[in-house]
């Protein structure tokens, strides 16, 4: 880190009965008060550099012995004054990138300008400020960061700007041709050597050097230097965006699932409410969410899931968790199962978890491929300011053009299709959670997309479980959703038995179940007509197996299928008779005039005989002749 010393004479303050003097042959005849702290000083040397005191002094009338000046509003408090005052005296006094920004600020009210006398403090700090920490990167950055204490005089005085430019340019400048003097040197030290030319050599400098060193900022300042940076356009969205990783992990607190601020994140400032670090953390998130890059895969989806919990748990601006969601609707082939479970913290919303941000993150996943207006509809009288700079401003249209030139996939639209699935078992334990969005959520994916709807059957299944008060009506809506031609054999044989689905879907499930044996056994060299004309109806392929049991979630040892007993021909027929004695199911509602079924799903229902039992024991008896011939 550089440094200037000004002036030869050595220090000579001291302090007597809490008043600072300075050791002199010539009595002082000036009190300065600053901040609560007395100084009695001479006028000669201050006057003689300090216009602002010359005028203080002419306007005001002298005392007898000093002449009182007072200086509450002084900018850097005593010790920037006293830099001033020792400057003045000719006392030696060190100047660096701590105590740059306070100095110049104090010299500044002081007016110690060339007008007054030549060589003065503020020509020689702008000649340090321009000449060293400018070009240093350290000392760009601990400039940077002082200037908080003293916003307004930074700003007016262009010392934030300026070393934001000196930032972002030497972030844009060719690693190999940078000087490193921060982390990124601190994490090779040990192997550079005392002059460091020769290590650097042969080590070449990481891409991201320069995140971690900025993460060091406050928001504010983090916010306009990215903006800096991005505007440059020679920095790679993925290192923006590993860049926004490392900050949001560095400043966003660790949430607890009741929505509770950890200690550490809340004793940061222990004269600031609760509120007021929320508010904090709010800010911060949504500034975060502006900069992200709109490039497809410039951040992780897992990040980006994140940040969309986090933003659930600030309360954060409805904006920023629709620019999350669209973001992860277009990875979202990238998410596991976890990264959905995003916590609802709304007094509206009595559910563990908000699915409604999901839903709208598959309808922004659908919406690929499709070409949305470049520009959102505005309601009349609407007008939303959000403070962006020119390259942020257009975050919402290059957006949109990124998912216009990306369309899902068929394999993306099968691994959300998994995806859903698993996601539906681990929000159906919610007892709160509404029947129709189950239905909504499980209908959002194509049905091409679902190989086999094993999985969407343990997702009902378990729903079925914690919500025993269904009614009939419900429980036939809810298993509308299921396909019993694509459920596997094991699959088949746990629905068999299943108390709790509608006698319709074990009907069905039972026929294809039997059809399906009949054909995979070889035991039966030709189905009758009826069956046949039942399977090309539903397109199935008596000749092809079926498809496999998907094991890839797991699922807790109360919600594991037991097939124990089902092997018995008996277990089948003894279930299908209670249901049938229970209650008959089928009735004329779900049907048209023409006798035909309302939904695709109900077409093998609807083309079985009027008698099921009658037609299901055929159909064992079909199977049980064709073992003893064999």
């Amino acid at each position: 880190m550089k440094f200037m010393k000004l002036g030869s004479r050595p220090d000579t303050f001291y302090t007597a009965e809490a008043v600072r003097s300075v050791s002199s042959e010539v009595s002082s005849d000036l009190i300065v008060q600053v901040k609560g702290s007395r100084y009695l000083l001479h006028k000669f040397p201050l006057l003689s550099k300090c216009l602002r005191l010359q005028r203080i002094c002419s306007e005001s009338p002298e005392s007898s012995q000093h002449q009182i000046v007072q200086l509450p509003d002084f900018p850097g408090g005593i010790e920037a004054f006293e830099l001033c005052a020792k400057f003045c005296y000719g006392i030696t006094i060190t100047l660096s990138a701590f105590n740059i920004v306070s100095t110049r600020c104090a010299a500044e009210y002081l007016q110690m300008t060339e007008d007054v006398e030549k060589g003065n403090l503020i020509y020689k700090l702008e000649v340090f400020f321009n000449s060293c920490i400018l070009h240093g990167w350290k000392d760009s950055i601990v400039t940077l960061q002082s200037t908080k204490a003293f916003p307004l005089w930074s700003e007016d005085l262009g010392i934030t700007s300026r070393c934001i430019e000196a930032i972002a340019s030497r972030i844009l400048t060719h690693p190999s041709k940078v000087t490193l003097s921060h982390s990124y040197s601190r994490r090779g030290r040990d192997d550079v050597s005392c002059n460091g030319a020769e290590s650097q050599r042969h080590k070449p400098a990481a891409k991201g050097w320069w995140a971690e060193d900025i993460a060091e900022l406050g928001i504010d300042l983090y916010w306009r230097t990215m903006i800096a940076i991005k505007s440059g356009g020679k920095v790679p969205s993925n290192l923006i965006g590993e860049a926004l990783q490392i900050y949001a992990s560095r400043w966003l607190p660790k949430i607890s699932r009741d929505g509770s601020i950890s200690n550490k994140a809340a004793s940061d400032s222990d004269s600031e409410s609760t509120g007021e670090v929320t508010s904090k953390h709010r800010l911060l998130l949504e500034s975060i969410v502006s900069l992200l890059p709109a490039e497809r895969g410039a951040v992780s989806c897992s990040f980006l899931c994140k940040l969309l919990k986090a933003a659930n748990i600030l309360n954060a601006s409805s904006s920023s968790k629709m620019e999350l969601a669209r973001r992860v609707g277009v990875q979202l082939e990238e998410a596991r199962v976890s990264d959905l479970l995003i916590p609802s913290l709304s007094y509206t919303n009595d559910t563990l978890y908000d699915v409604d941000i999901v839903m709208t993150i598959l309808e922004q996943f659908m919406l690929q491929g499709q070409s949305p207006p470049t520009t959102p509809p505005r309601a009349k009288g609407e007008f939303e300011r959000r403070r962006r700079s020119r390259s942020a401003e257009n975050v919402d249209f290059e957006f949109q053009e990124s998912r216009r030139s990306s369309s899902a996939s068929h394999g993306s639209k099968l691994r959300v299709a998994k995806l859903v699935d698993g996601y539906l078992q681990e929000i159906a334990r919610d007892m709160n959670l509404p029947l129709s969005k189950v239905i909504t959520i499980a209908e959002s994916v194509p049905e091409f997309a679902r190989l086999d709807h094993d999985d969407l059957y343990r997702a009902i299944d378990i729903y079925l479980k914690a919500h025993p008060d269904l009614n009939k009506s419900e429980r036939k809506r809810l298993c509308r959703i299921l396909d019993c031609k694509k459920l596997s054999v094991e699959a088949c044989m746990h629905a068999a038995q299943n108390e709790l689905l509608p006698l319709r879907v074990v009907v069905q499930v039972l026929f294809f179940e039997q059809a399906r044996a009949a054909t995979s056994g070889g035991h039966v060299t030709e189905l009758p007509n009826n069956i046949k004309a039942l399977l090309a109806a539903h397109n199935v392929d008596p000749s092809r197996p079926p498809a496999p049991l998907s094991t890839t979630a797991s699922i807790p040892a109360e919600d594991q299928w037991s097939v124990s007993g089902l092997k018995s021909p008996k277990s089948k027929l003894s279930t299908l008779r209670m249901k049938l004695a229970e209650d008959d199911d089928i009735d004329e509602n779900d049907l048209n005039p023409e006798g035909i079924g309302r939904s695709s799903r109900l077409k093998a229902l609807c083309t079985l005989p009027t008698r099921p039992k009658r037609m299901f024991s055929k159909l064992w008896s079909i199977n049980r002749s064709g073992s003893e011939k064999s």
